[in-house]
């Protein structure tokens, strides 16, 4: 079965990150996500893995009247956002969160605005309609 596994952070996390991250700070980050990822390629459960530019370039589309309305991002209503996912096949929801467990874990230097740890969602990717839950 196949999983997303969703990172989620804010503007004021993004915004840590870009500015006041030590070059240290960053490459430990990268290393960090760097083994999580290889690690899941040598199991054989990787499928694909993607970080999301900053939501300053996100469009939200929706319609009015049948007309499509573009709202540039960010959203001031949106108090954390999507930042990365990476799809998983593995044999279980249970390995699926202890896949997940080990992002969570992701390093950030203390004492950063961050003031939490991450935290990662999880959903089962369907590969069909019949496998949708509605």
């Amino acid at each position: 079965m196949k999983y997303m596994i969703m990172m989620f952070g804010s503007q004021q996390d993004l915004d840590s990150i870009g500015g006041k991250w030590s070059a240290d700070d960053i490459t430990a980050l990268h290393e960090f996500m760097a083994a999580w990822n290889n690690d899941l390629v040598e199991s054989g459960e990787f499928v694909t893995a993607q970080g999301l530019s900053q939501p300053a370039h996100a469009r939200r589309i929706s319609l009015r009247d049948g007309a499509p309305v573009v709202t540039d991002g960010p959203y001031a209503e949106t108090q954390e956002v999507l930042v990365g996912y990476t799809t998983v096949d593995c044999a279980s929801y249970d390995r699926a969160t202890e896949i997940a467990a080990k992002l969570a874990a992701t390093p950030y230097p203390e004492g950063t605005d961050l003031g939490r740890d991450w935290y990662v969602d999880i959903r089962p990717c369907a590969d069909s309609f019949e496998e949708l839950e509605l």
